[in-house]
């Protein structure tokens, strides 16, 4: 298998990123969202930045404390979207980061795509938030629909995009 595993540069980028996004996956479940106060904050800034952009489009918004930190935001007027910890994408920060670490290519560009990556999806989630809050608002029947595939598609197609653009761009050159 050692042999194999050296000339197959598929079962090798399979092998690793599984064993890998495995390992972060268990540490954000088990450690960090169980331990620490992070995943919340996070969450809380999540919600903050959405909030920012409804106000700035003149919806009047109301957030809700939970935990000491804010985990409902919504538009006056609605029942708004809890946000909880599988809502805040690290999942899909490290899904990402692994992929773009364990392909082929050269190791400076792939640090500063996985920050590009990483800030862009975070953006796209504050985003779906922000819609998820105008369809909680205007069509609440349709809020768990959008929730469940809408977004979900929308966001690991953006993934899923964003790592092609990384095969035929960067993933050609040498590693460094």
């Amino acid at each position: 298998m050692k042999s194999s595993l050296r000339h197959n540069a598929l079962l090798k980028f399979l092998i690793f990123s599984s064993l890998s996004y495995l390992i972060l996956y268990l540490i954000h479940q088990f450690i960090i969202k169980r331990f620490t106060f992070y995943d919340q904050k996070f969450i809380g800034s999540i919600i903050q930045s959405a909030d920012q952009i409804l106000l700035f489009f003149g919806y009047k918004t109301f957030l809700i404390l939970q935990d000491r930190d804010y985990q409902v935001i919504g538009i006056d007027g609605s029942n708004g979207v809890w946000v909880g910890s599988n809502c805040n994408a690290i999942s899909l920060f490290i899904l990402f980061s692994v992929f773009i670490f364990w392909y082929p290519g050269y190791n400076k560009s792939k640090w500063w795509f996985i920050l590009f990556g990483i800030t862009s999806i975070h953006f796209f989630n504050i985003i779906r938030v922000v819609c998820l809050s105008l369809i909680a608002n205007y069509f609440p029947k349709y809020l768990n629909f959008n929730h469940t595939y809408t977004f979900t598609f929308i966001i690991y197609g953006y993934i899923f995009l964003l790592w092609v653009w990384w095969v035929n761009k960067f993933a050609n050159k040498k590693s460094g």
